[in-house]
């Protein structure tokens, strides 16, 4: 549905003080959702660090025997629920960015509708396709490759299937494995997350570009 057009009746000065307004409020939102990322990658990352540490001290006070795999047990599941979890929010946090990006998109088409003379001095897109807000990410309009694999949702999903391979290893040895099948055990495991992680974040990324309307398309 095309949006209606101004009232004339409106000053145009208030309508740029209410389009600021939304703008900064779109920008405030914005930065938000960055400091809920840094800070719960950052909870994260304490915690397995945290394992880390407390896992080799563990270790070397019991001679890593019956209590340091019990130990191991009741603590890797919890970094890996966190992670999990971190994983997830991160997903829905870059989705969130994405939609205010949008936002931000339209109200610069809606700036440049009341002073189309100063579309040469704006160097970020002001329509809503989704060539145009990616752009903005300075992505060439293109989800880059190098891009997804050096964001952070990817970092964290690494680590946790590093947590998972562990894990599994260690169940398996606990049931009386040999080290081979410990070792292919932890492998299957962690292709098997990667997979799933893989599954959720393209899922869940396909779902919010078919749902995706445009209303200002380049």
């Amino acid at each position: 549905m095309p949006p209606s057009p101004p009232r004339a009746d409106v000053p145009e000065a208030v309508r740029v003080q209410i389009l600021a307004t939304e703008h900064w409020g779109l920008l405030a939102t914005r930065s938000i959702t960055y400091g809920a990322v840094f800070s719960r990658t950052s909870i994260f990352l304490t915690v397995v660090s945290a394992a880390v540490v407390a896992l080799a001290l563990v270790g070397q006070a019991t001679d890593f025997g019956d209590r340091f795999y019990l130990f191991a047990l009741l603590v890797l599941p919890v970094a890996l629920f966190i992670g999990i979890v971190t994983f997830i929010r991160l997903i829905d946090a870059w989705l969130e960015d994405f939609w205010l990006v949008y936002g931000m998109n339209r109200l610069r088409h809606a700036y440049l509708e009341l002073a189309p003379e100063l579309e040469p001095y704006f160097i970020t897109p002001h329509y809503d396709d989704e060539a145009s807000i990616l752009q903005v990410y300075g992505a060439n309009q293109t989800l880059r490759f190098s891009r997804i694999v050096a964001g952070t949702p990817t970092l964290v999903g690494a680590i946790n299937v590093v947590v998972v391979g562990v894990l599994a290893a260690l169940i398996a040895d606990t049931l009386g494995a040999s080290d081979t099948i410990d070792v292919a055990v932890g492998i299957i495991a962690a292709l098997a997350a990667a997979a799933g992680f893989g599954i959720l974040a393209t899922q869940t990324i396909s779902a919010a570009r078919r749902a995706h309307r445009p209303q200002f398309p380049r």
